[in-house]
């Protein structure tokens, strides 16, 4: 495969720090650039994603799908041939965690009525 056709992409974390620049095929898709966003994630961060599904990418204003491929996500103008194409990395955790567990109550609840019949 050519040099010409690789994407180059570097990513823009939280507190303006870049990983990268990476070269891309344009047929690799999103979730395989979030799997290596992940693996080379700086260690001396606060916020450290666990997983790709924690991280989002931001390329033009739009989020990118998982399932689209980089050269899907290419803005057709606006960008030079050779140039790197940046793309904002948002982190934020799967809280279906957080959905699944339930708040239970210690004091067990008893039925007790104050209704009065005449």
């Amino acid at each position: 495969m050519p040099d010409e056709d690789l994407i180059e992409l570097k990513f823009r974390l939280y507190d303006g720090s870049d990983i990268g620049p990476y070269r891309y095929s344009p047929t690799s898709t999103i979730a395989v650039v979030k799997e290596k966003i992940v693996a080379d994630w700086p260690k001396d961060k606060k916020v450290v994603p666990k997983a790709a599904n924690d991280i989002k990418l931001i390329n033009a204003g739009k989020v990118l799908e998982n399932n689209k491929t980089v050269g899907q996500c290419r803005v057709p103008f606006g960008e030079l041939p050779r140039g790197v194409i940046t793309m904002h990395v948002v982190v934020q955790p799967t809280i279906a965690k957080a959905k699944t567990e339930k708040k239970i109550d210690e004091t067990p609840r008893k039925n007790v009525c104050s209704c009065s019949i005449l």
